[in-house]
């Protein structure tokens, strides 16, 4: 199986994406916490400054030194990637494919060539299943389609290869 979701269509740019390495991706969305109440939309702007300013004061604090929490930060980051379940919006990737003026909607195709069609305006309102527990979607992959609603949770759209913008 090939692990590739092509963007092609009415776009200026054809796009070629690779889900395997999402998850180094700092956009990537935990799925075991993104349909809970425990999850809060972040402003990715605002999160980099509260973070350089985080690291900027404790510079000034202890000097250009690493402390040993860094290392328990990054292991723990480092476990949670190899058994969380993520996910990634599919906006930015049809943006940087930059429809022409007349697309008006994208087609998700999968492996059965079933095809779902969807208003351009709904891409930031789909998100791409790229891992579970963890583990990349081999059996029924590259990635599943979820709606941010949760509305197709349980049932997602599986084997999506492809994405067709017109």
């Amino acid at each position: 199986m090939e692990f590739i979701v092509p963007i092609t269509g009415n776009v200026k740019h054809n796009i070629t994406l690779d889900p395997t390495v999402w998850i180094f991706d700092d956009r990537r969305l935990d799925l075991d916490i993104f349909f809970t109440k425990e999850f809060v939309e972040r402003d990715e702007m605002e999160e980099y400054k509260e973070k350089m300013g985080k690291h900027w004061s404790r510079e000034i604090m202890e000097g250009n030194t690493f402390p040993p929490t860094l290392k328990s930060e990054k292991r723990y980051e480092k476990d949670k990637m190899l058994t969380a379940s993520f996910a990634i919006v599919v906006e930015p990737f049809i943006k940087n494919a930059e429809p022409n003026a007349g697309a008006k909607t994208f087609t998700l195709i999968t492996k059965d060539n079933e095809k779902y069609t969807y208003p351009l305006a709904e891409s930031a309102n789909i998100l791409f299943k790229f891992s579970h527990e963890g583990k990349p979607l081999r059996e029924d992959g590259p990635v599943h389609a979820l709606f941010r609603d949760g509305s197709n949770k349980e049932s997602p759209i599986r084997n999506v290869q492809a994405i067709q913008v017109d």
